[in-house]
This record gives C-alpha cells, sequence and structure tokens, in this order.
C-alpha cells in the first residue's frame, strides 16, 4: 500500500513536468512562427534584386579594360569622369557605399581601392572616402569567399547581410558584383552598400510579439504549476541554493546534500552539486598548480626575450673609436619575442656589413627562426662574397631547413667605407630611405628579389648606391609604416618620410628615436600589432 502511494505522489512530476513543458512547446511554437513571420517579412523586402541591379548597372560604368592603368596614375581624364558618373549614381541610387577594389588573388586577403563613392547622408554614417590606391585587409571570411567565388566566376554576385556591424556602422547589405574587361576575365570587384531601415521595423514588431506572448503564456504557466512547484520543487531547491550560495562564500567541502526530493531530476541536481564541490576544491588546487606554472612559463618567455636581443648589437655607440661613421639600430617586438632582426659588423677595416629581416610570424616560432638567419648571415658575411652571393647562400640553408614553411624578408648591404660604395640586396623587403646631405630623405626604389625561405636556387640581383659624407640611410620593416591607429588607419611610408625629415639633422640615434615618437603619437592607446624595427647610418 505504501508503495503504491508513493508511485502515485511520485506521478505528481509527471503531472507539473508534462503540464509545464506542454505549455512551453506551445510557446516555443507559438514565438517561432510569430518570429519567422516577421523577420521573413522583412528579409523578403531587403533580400530583393534591385541591390543587384544597382550593382550591375552600376558595374557597366566602369572600365575593366583600365583597371590597372586607373592604379598607376594613367587614363586621369577617363578615371576622374567615372569618379563623376559613380558618384552622382551613388547620392542617385541613396546607397552608402559605391566602391570598385581590386583584390589580391594570391590569397584574397586585402584589396586595393580603386574609386570609392560615399553618401553619408542616407543613413546618418560617417564614412571617409578611401583614396585611390588605399590597400586595406579584407573584413572577414565571408568577404574573402564571396571575392574568391567571383574572381572564380562561380558566382554570378555576392550578398552580404552585416546586421550588427559594430565601430558605430548601421545594419546593411553589401552586394557585390564582378568588373569585367572586353575579354570577359574579371579584373576586380564593384561594391555597393545599402542600408536596411526596414529590418529595424521588423525587430521591434518581433520584438513586440515576444513581449506579448510571454507574458501571456508566463501567466498561464504561473497559475497552474505555481502550487505544485512550491511544495514539491521550490523548498528541495532552496536547500541546494542555499548550500551552492554557501560554497560561493567558503569554497570549501560542507556535508554532503544526498536525496532532498522525491523527484528523480532535483536528486539528481543535489548531487551535481556535491560532486561540484568536490571537483572545484580539486579545481582550486589545480588552478593554483596551473598559475605557479604560467608564472614559470612567463619567467622563460622573459629569458628568451633577453637571449634573443643579447644575439643583436645593442650598445651603443657601436664602433667608439669609428669616427667616419655613425651607426644605431632599435627593434620592438610586438610580443615578448618577434620576428624582426637586424645586425651589423665590420668585415674589415674598411667594409662594414649590415642588414635587416622581418619573418613571416611572429611569437617564439619567428623569433627561432630569426636567431637561426641572423647566424646563417653572419657566418656567411664573415667569409667575403657579394651581398647577392651572401643571400643566394643564406636562401639555399634556410629553404633546406625550413620544415615550418617560413619566409623572410631581407635588406642587406656591405659599405665600402673610404669610396663610399654602398652594394646591396633587397630580397622582398621594405625600400630603404636615402638622405643626400643638404636634400632631404627619399625612398630609395629598385626592383625587389624574391624573399629567402620561398624558393631554393635563386639567382639574386644587387645594386650600388654612392654615399658622400655627410649622407645618411634608413632601412626598417613594415612594422614602421603598417602601424595602425585607433581608427585602423596606418602610419603609412609617407608619414615615415615626414618624421624622417623632420629629424634629418640628427645623429642616427636621434633619427631613429624621433621616428619611434611618431609612430607613438600616432597610433595612440592600440597596442602594437607587429614588431618594429629601424636601422640607421650615417657616412661622415
Amino acid at each position: 500500500m505504501l508503495e503504491k502511494i508513493r508511485k502515485i505522489r511520485s506521478n505528481m512530476a509527471i503531472y507539473i513536468t508534462s503540464s509545464v513543458v506542454s505549455l512551453l512547446v506551445l510557446f516555443g511554437i507559438i514565438v517561432c512562427i510569430s518570429g519567422i513571420l516577421s523577420f521573413t517579412n522583412a528579409f523578403d523586402e531587403m533580400n530583393s534584386t534591385t541591390t543587384f541591379h544597382m550593382a550591375y548597372t552600376a558595374a557597366s560604368l566602369v572600365n575593366g579594360d583600365h583597371i590597372k592603368a586607373y592604379l598607376a596614375g594613367e587614363e586621369p581624364e577617363e578615371y576622374a569622369r567615372t569618379k563623376r558618373i559613380l558618384d552622382a549614381y551613388c547620392h542617385r541610387m541613396s546607397v552608402s557605399l559605391i566602391y570598385v577594389i581590386d583584390v589580391d588573388q594570391s590569397d584574397y586577403e586585402r584589396f586595393v581601392s580603386v574609386f570609392n563613392a560615399v553618401d553619408n547622408t542616407v543613413d546618418d554614417s560617417n564614412y571617409v572616402p578611401w583614396e585611390i590606391g588605399h590597400k586595406r585587409e579584407t573584413t572577414n571570411e565571408e568577404y574573402r569567399k564571396s571575392y574568391e567565388a567571383l574572381y572564380a566566376k562561380e558566382k554570378e554576385y555576392a550578398t552580404i547581410y552585416r546586421l550588427r556591424p559594430g565601430n558605430g556602422l548601421k545594419p546593411h547589405i553589401t552586394t557585390i558584383v564582378p568588373v569585367t574587361n572586353s575579354e570577359g576575365d574579371v579584373t576586380a570587384l564593384l561594391c555597393i552598400q545599402r542600408p536596411i531601415h526596414e529590418l529595424e521595423t521588423a525587430i521591434i514588431r518581433f520584438m513586440l510579439h515576444i513581449v506579448v506572448i510571454v507574458l501571456i503564456m508566463g501567466a498561464l504557466a504561473s497559475h497552474l504549476a505555481a502550487r505544485s512547484l512550491a511544495k514539491w520543487v521550490f523548498i528541495p531547491i532552496k536547500r541546494v541554493s542555499d548550500e551552492a550560495s554557501r560554497f560561493a562564500r567558503e569554497n570549501t567541502k560542507g556535508e554532503e546534500l544526498g536525496d532532498v526530493s522525491r523527484f528523480e531530476e532535483i536528486d539528481t541536481l543535489s548531487r551535481s552539486i556535491d560532486k561540484m564541490e568536490t571537483d572545484m576544491v580539486n579545481y582550486i588546487e589545480n588552478l593554483t598548480a596551473y598559475t605557479a606554472e604560467r608564472e614559470r612559463i612567463g619567467m622563460e618567455l622573459s629569458f628568451a626575450k633577453n637571449i634573443q636581443h643579447s644575439s643583436l648589437p645593442a650598445k651603443f655607440p657601436a664602433f667608439p673609436d669609428r669616427t667616419d661613421f655613425d651607426i644605431y639600430a632599435y627593434m620592438k617586438p610586438a610580443r615578448e619575442v618577434g620576428g624582426d632582426f637586424y645586425n651589423f659588423r665590420l668585415l674589415d677595416d674598411d667594409h662594414l656589413a649590415m642588414w635587416i629581416g622581418d619573418v613571416s610570424d611572429k611569437g617564439v616560432p619567428a623569433a627561432l627562426f630569426m636567431m637561426a638567419i641572423n647566424i646563417v648571415i653572419n657566418n656567411r658575411a664573415s667569409m667575403g662574397g657579394t651581398p647577392a652571393e651572401i643571400m643566394a647562400f643564406v636562401n639555399n640553408n634556410i629553404c633546406e631547413h625550413n620544415e615550418a614553411n617560413l619566409f623572410v624578408t631581407i635588406w642587406l648591404g656591405i659599405l665600402e667605407i673610404s669610396t663610399g660604395r654602398l652594394t646591396f640586396v633587397n630580397a622582398g623587403h621594405e625600400e630603404p630611405a636615402l638622405y643626400r646631405k643638404g636634400g632631404s630623405f627619399e625612398l630609395y626604389k629598385t626592383k625587389h628579389n624574391v624573399a629567402v625561405g620561398v624558393f631554393p636556387d635563386i639567382e639574386y640581383t644587387s645594386y650600388d648606391i654612392h654615399l658622400g659624407r655627410g649622407d645618411k640611410l634608413f632601412v626598417y620593416t613594415d612594422g614602421v609604416p603598417e602601424a595602425t591607429d585607433m581608427f585602423d588607419k596606418l602610419f603609412t611610408t609617407g608619414r615615415m618620410l615626414e618624421a624622417l625629415n623632420r629629424y634629418r639633422d640628427g645623429a642616427p640615434q636621434e633619427i631613429l628615436e624621433g621616428v619611434r615618437k611618431s609612430v607613438k603619437e600616432f597610433v595612440g592607446g592600440r597596442p602594437q600589432f607587429d614588431d618594429l624595427t629601424m636601422l640607421g647610418f650615417e657616412l661622415k
């Protein structure tokens, strides 16, 4: 008899659970139907073909045969005329942006702006027009895949929804269509961005539905379950809650709750609390050990940083007994250790070798790779030979042992101090800046060689510069011109040259400190993204 009564009383759980679940299922169905209807209507309006037709028409206004010419500064009259037409079309169609981009087809991770029309009055936005040649990173993976599909002609167009774009931007859709040349090849992409005001109305309708449904269904569910839940659920759960609160305050193991209710679900919860207390006590002990381990790793990284810096010349003046030249270098990794490096050494009394490099990675792997390359260059330079011969040897050596598939850009020069003849090789590195006495710093541009570690058996080409007394040389890694501020703007080589010329009358150390100060003021509080390395030289 007692067993039958116990089963009947236990069946209350089935009754309460089934009632609540039924109401919640009904509630869920209504919410889903309501949400689907609201959002379907909103997206039906926005996901029409009008944006595609606008983009397709705009693309027909761009001469796909002249994209590269525009970027090279050619066809200025045609470019200006097309720019005016796109600006007028942007205002006429009430869209935020129309822009044409030339995407890097090697990985579709970057692009260059060709045209950029902006109308901030459409949705009270604050877009700043891109100048022609402005370089940008691809926004995200969705954009990258769309670019790749359009260049491969796998799609006629692509539409991307940005419902929560962030950074103060308004919800919008972007439709992307290809710009083709006379032969039908895709030479660029045209993107048209259109605000979606209607979506806000749909969201408001959806939220109103949710509020009304929650109020109605909540009242019904509460009225039906309140009495049963108070007796059979709330009191046992309060015991469990009190024990959980006590453990949160004290972090000590208490008495086990055991079986606190006739319902299996609540009993399971109480046993879970008991297990949680045991596991948490063990976790706290393990966390203490883990924290100690992290501190040890941090100390090891600090040692690695010291080792990396000790592998590079850091004592200045580097050659205190030499008055016929002055050299200074600076490096600041983005992390504890980095992939940038610099070095210099006297090969004999009349020849100075100096080099700078940037590994295609950051952190510990790049630091190890950098140290290996620095050693190889240093050893090979001491054996003599031209910069091209040294670079070819280094490249083959690195390719032979490059299991991590990294590569490195390097600028390497050997100066004959008595004559001022500087022979150098540029393996995919940034252009150096040259200062002639009485003049100003300017980029010294030459044809680049392939970066080290990409292919073996590369024949490198050397170039010569003649330095006069009072001339100065500045070499650097891309961490200088690509330093980024809080608004994702780059420092650029233009600002770098302005900083160099601001401090051009100083010694190499003063010049580098001036550039570093200018970069720091530009980026503001933005965390450093890339390693920053500079080397300055003056022939006296």
